[in-house]
């Protein structure tokens, strides 16, 4: 069966079995299709000589296909050749099968046609057989078959051509996928007809480009983790090298490794939380309700304020503004970009909701317009070269509430603008 595995021998095969089955119907439909048709020319056929009939029957009228019968009376003279038309005993035998003006009959297993012509006391009467008809049939096939053989073979010949053509273009795409991840494979466009195989290898290639830079961003991310989980861990290290020479004491040490624990543990949590919202997203459907965002940007504000005390708030409400989602993701997103504006900020910071918007400001220095694409993509080297999860864990967390965020900076300072995301 391996045979039949590739298209083009399908393709073959399929040729083969519609020109069988056009054939087989061709042979059996067509001459049914042709009967009415011979059928409306024998009888005038038969007709026409009628009128020239007389009771010595004119040999110059009698052909081979056609005998004629003059009835008079009971008296019936029929022409020489009527034994090669019809064979029959007693011309009575046949007579009575002449029942209306024109039509068929079977005698003794075959087709005969007639027409009758009336004048008087005299009935003239042209008889054939089948021969007409078959010849007709004959004549018919004859001259259709080699223009339909020909128009097929033709047609064949285009389908045989056609397939071929999409056969190599889908091995063209086979190789593609094959070496996909292969850069020394020639990844060039090679469509140049604007069909579906050619919007298929753009497919194609804009995946392939797709997973390499999906590859290349999870090795930098990966080299990224390294650093970011690999510097505490150095300054462990280090004091605890330090304390065992002898030259720092062990409340010191004791404090820094206290410290970098607790910014391994963030950064720990961080990462699994991540996680937590791309299985969340994916799997389970969580219900919104209204949001007392209100209260959620106080409590924050009451925990920030102390960490740097330089930092002035300043926040406008609109009453009419209304948030949706849960408490606790809206306050994972507010924690973390002022976490994130703690770093920044020169000496304010503006919360804002106006017209079902939340806009939250720092007067601290322009983002680099290089790093706002790739601001909320998690580990992505950032200001000042640090790595970080905080602001991908806002994104993704509004993206969950069907919200989304987009910052721009202003004159002074960036903004961060939170908005609900429009239903296409």
């Amino acid at each position: 069966m391996k045979y039949f595995n590739k298209l083009s021998h399908q393709l073959l095969i399929l040729i083969i079995v519609v020109f069988l089955a056009f054939f087989l119907t061709l042979g059996i439909i067509l001459p049914q299709v042709i009967v009415p048709s011979a059928e409306s020319n024998i009888y005038s056929y038969l007709r026409e000589p009628l009128e020239f009939v007389q009771s010595d029957i004119n040999e110059d009228l009698v052909t081979t296909e056609i005998a004629y019968l003059y009835k008079i009376g009971n008296t019936v003279a029929y022409s020489d050749n009527i034994h090669d038309i019809i064979e029959f005993n007693d011309v009575s035998d046949i007579m009575n099968a002449f029942t209306d003006n024109y039509g068929k009959f079977i005698y003794k297993n075959q087709i005969y046609y007639y027409y009758t012509l009336h004048n008087d006391d005299v009935t003239k009467i042209a008889l054939t057989n089948d021969t007409y008809i078959e010849k007709t049939k004959q004549d018919i096939l004859d001259a259709v078959l080699p223009v339909v053989i020909l128009a097929f073979l033709i047609i064949a010949l285009i389908l045989i051509f056609w397939g071929s053509f999409i056969v190599r273009k889908i091995e063209k795409l086979k190789q593609k996928i094959d070496n996909i991840d292969n850069d020394n494979y020639d990844h060039s466009i090679s469509f140049q007809i604007d069909d579906e195989m050619r919007s298929l290898e753009l497919a194609i290639e804009d995946m392939r480009v797709s997973l390499k830079n999906q590859e290349e961003y999870r090795n930098q991310m990966y080299q990224n983790i390294s650093h970011d989980f690999k510097t505490p861990l150095t300054v462990i290290k280090s004091y605890i090298e330090a304390y065992n020479d002898k030259i720092e004491d062990a409340n010191t040490v004791i404090d820094v490794i206290s410290e970098q624990t607790d910014k391994l543990e963030l950064k720990v949590h961080s990462l699994l939380y991540l996680n937590k919202l791309d299985y969340l997203k994916d799997n389970k459907k969580v219900d919104f309700a209204l949001v007392d965002i209100k209260k959620i940007i106080n409590t924050a504000i009451k925990e920030f304020k102390f960490r740097r005390k330089d930092v002035k708030f300043e926040v406008t409400f609109d009453k009419n503004s209304k948030f949706y989602g849960t408490y606790d993701y809206f306050e994972t997103v507010i924690d973390n970009i002022l976490a994130n504006f703690m770093r920044y900020a020169g000496s304010t910071i503006k919360i804002t909701a106006k017209n079902n918007r939340l806009t939250l400001y720092n007067d601290g220095p322009n983002i680099d317009d290089t790093l706002l694409e790739g601001i909320f993509t998690p580990f992505r080297k950032g200001i000042k070269g640090e790595f970080g999860l905080g602001l991908s864990i806002v994104k993704k967390t509004l993206l969950l509430m069907n919200y989304d965020i987009k910052v721009k900076n202003e004159k002074k300072g960036v903004s961060f603008v939170i908005f609900k995301k429009t239903s296409k």
